[in-house]
């Protein structure tokens, strides 16, 4: 079975190819820019690969021309679209409506369009990325919806609950709703499948680390609670986002700068961050050069990721009663030797004995043990792979509608 996983974005459009006997990709790439001038690029196996310019009106093109891609020319994987059995699209915001993966209907549309207020810059673009696979499909290829917040969905009230006045979580859905959660939900299956046991028996803490992240903490398979709140912006310090943050900074900030509510979002979402305390970059790879260099903001940055990092880990082992393995992921989590080791040395109180070696090695993809043998909580570096998450869920999903036909 091959399924076919969307990842829309406002104006662009990443897709991957996979087979499902091996769960291995088949091909993958990415239509970006679309509504501006469109460029394109484009992976297969064995090495194929292809980059080009071509302008993209909207996301139906975007589709014809992953279409094409598929079909013919150097990157070709099959010979026609029929081959696809489902197509599996990531949906950020599924509010408190959706706790699994569901196949799409108009009502699940209707739906995903009425939380946008909560996702305003993803829903409206996942909606879009479906209908325009609907629009090349037609309507007897299965879609499936897989959403960020699911994995979140069994988090209890009083870790999901702001303490604000209850009638807005009534009127609003205002309410800690996790992102993430597909990064979330692989990495803690796979840590479980490494250390050979069920992740029923196990206290996990997943620390999703990239230009965006999060953390979570999984007890016994389930989500008890995760760093991200009612958006993305909420917990640690991330590339051009702040974080959590004293809310009176805001009033105070929009009184002395007069700023409206879009500006403010602005610049808590997009200048701030190890962005705005360095001024220099979001990306850890910079900074680091620059810490080397001895810039002393970059240095800043640097140091409180690491410290708000190992408080929600600390935070985290205390709300599950004790942890059993800590989970490093995503662009930074996978690659940042300095940040790992600096995290997990400043917690020896829960036992844990540090592999620098090993540290060193497991980069670029590699996955791995950072702990030592002796140590009370094993420490593991996996790289994350959402996109295979999604075509399971959508296999699964599919070939229950399939079966029922």
């Amino acid at each position: 079975m091959k399924i076919l996983v969307i990842n829309a974005g406002s104006s662009s459009m990443k897709y991957q190819l996979i087979n499902m006997d091996t769960e291995e990709w088949i091909a993958k790439g990415i239509c970006e820019r679309i509504g501006i001038d469109g460029a394109v690029s484009a992976s297969a196996a064995g090495g194929r690969e292809l980059e080009y310019e071509v302008k993209l009106d909207s996301h139906t093109q975007a589709f014809q021309e992953i279409k094409k891609i598929l079909t013919c020319g150097e990157c070709k994987v099959i010979d026609s679209l029929g081959e696809v059995a489902a197509v599996g699209h990531r949906v950020v915001q599924g509010g408190s409506t959706f706790n699994k993966s569901v196949l799409i209907t108009d009502e699940v549309i209707k739906v995903v369009e009425e939380l946008s207020d909560l996702a305003p810059l993803h829903n409206p673009a996942n909606v879009q990325g479906i209908r325009a696979c609907r629009d090349v499909f037609g309507p007897d290829v299965p879609q499936v919806a897989v959403f960020d917040t699911t994995f979140h969905s069994t988090m209890p009230e009083e870790a999901y609950m702001f303490a604000i006045p209850y009638e807005y979580y009534e009127k609003y859905h205002i309410r800690r709703y996790g992102f993430h959660g597909t990064s979330h939900r692989f990495v803690s299956q796979r840590c479980a499948e490494i250390m050979g046991r069920s992740v029923e028996d196990l206290k996990i803490v997943t620390c999703h680390i990239g230009n965006g992240a999060s953390i979570t903490a999984v007890k016994n398979g389930r989500v008890i609670d995760t760093s991200m709140g009612l958006t993305p912006l909420d917990g640690f310090i991330m590339g051009t986002r702040c974080g959590g943050i004293d809310p009176s900074i805001l009033l105070y900030l929009q009184e002395k700068e007069g700023w409206t509510a879009k500006e403010t979002d602005a610049v808590l979402n997009k200048k701030s961050g190890k962005l705005g305390i360095s001024g220099l970059s979001s990306d850890d790879r910079d900074l680091v050069a620059a810490m080397n260099a001895g810039d002393s903001r970059a240095l800043l940055a640097l140091r409180m990721q690491r410290y708000q990092v190992r408080k929600f880990i600390g935070s985290y082992a205390a709300a599950m009663d004790g942890v059993d393995a800590i989970v490093f992921t995503g662009g930074v989590g996978e690659n940042s030797i300095n940040m790992r080791e600096s995290v997990c040395k400043h917690l020896s109180f829960l036992g844990i004995t540090f592999d620098p070696k090993r540290n060193e090695e497991l980069v670029l993809g590699a996955e791995g043990e950072l702990s030592t043998p002796q140590s009370k909580v094993r420490v593991f570096v996996l790289p994350t792979n959402e996109e295979l998450l999604i075509a399971r869920d959508t296999k699964q999903v599919a070939t229950q509608i399939i079966t029922q036909l």
